[in-house]
């Protein structure tokens, strides 16, 4: 199965390549046993690969079953994700499989766990304040690790979600750890240095510059909680693809941040 984008896109509701494996292998459970899922790979970006080794004593009703909802997905993504595959093939039998308790309790793990956007920002227009990305997992071995990343602008927000999706696993008998914690930073409109900048953008370009807020983790959140006082903004160069295997940096505007970088430093005013 692939598809994936960055998880700066989860308000677009992309296809999660986790999710939707976890969908077909509950189509499927009662004529197969699962031995094997490696679904996604960085936590910040949405899944866009999943694999799944299963076995089965029909293999003609699972073909059958399996390429029916294959097409219901592929169907209902059919307008966003284009380049979308869903595919079978034949592999050879596994050693260990799952029992069927703990198939069970697997996947309507991660099927009640929230994926996408949660809360949106009640203060900025299409904003996603709140979101969760079902991002990896891993069940091979007899082990098995899923990895979310929730993140917020909002710090009780997250910590609201990440209790939520906490709950859900723990009620199906797994262990939970929250860790990485990366601070909300809640966007600030009337920013004293944002006015400056952006005055010293137009002077220079003769243009106005796009402000805007986005649903990332920044490290301003980390200074931001350090240093709860400090104004801040941020700006850079125009990046595609964020946090996903196809970033990339536009040169061209490189260089004109590069200028601008320079001509904000010209006018600091000295420390008295």
């Amino acid at each position: 199965m692939q598809g994936g984008h960055s998880g700066m896109d989860i308000h677009k509701d992309f296809g999660n390549a986790n999710k939707m494996m976890n969908r077909i292998l509950y189509a499927l459970k009662d004529l197969s046993s699962i031995s094997k899922i490696d679904g996604g790979s960085l936590r910040n970006a949405i899944p866009r690969e999943s694999n799944a080794n299963i076995t089965t004593t029909n293999t003609e009703l699972l073909e059958e079953e399996f390429y029916s909802i294959a097409k219901q997905v592929i169907d209902e993504y059919s307008t966003i994700e284009k380049d979308l595959e869903i595919t079978l093939e034949e592999c050879l039998a596994p050693e260990y499989v799952l029992s069927k308790n703990e198939q069970e309790l697997l996947l309507k793990a991660i099927y009640t766990a929230h994926n996408g956007v949660f809360r949106m920002s009640p203060d900025i227009p299409d904003l996603v304040e709140t979101s969760n990305n079902v991002a990896r997992i891993l069940v091979e071995d007899g082990t098995i690790k899923i990895g979310c990343l929730t993140r917020s602008s909002v710090e009780s927000g997250k910590n609201n979600l990440a209790n939520n999706i906490k709950s859900g696993f723990e009620l199906a008998g797994f262990s939970v750890e929250l860790s990485g914690n990366y601070p909300g930073w809640k966007p600030n409109p009337t920013s004293d240095i944002l006015k400056v900048l952006d005055k010293t953008y137009q002077k220079l370009f003769d243009e106005k510059p796009t402000i805007m807020a986005c649903h990332a983790g920044l490290e301003c959140g980390i200074l931001g909680t350090n240093y709860p006082e400090m104004d801040m903004i941020s700006f850079g160069p125009t990046i595609k693809g964020a946090h996903s295997p196809d970033e990339r940096a536009n040169i061209k505007s490189t260089q004109k941040f590069w200028k601008y970088v320079l001509e904000i430093l010209k006018d600091i005013p000295e420390k008295t």
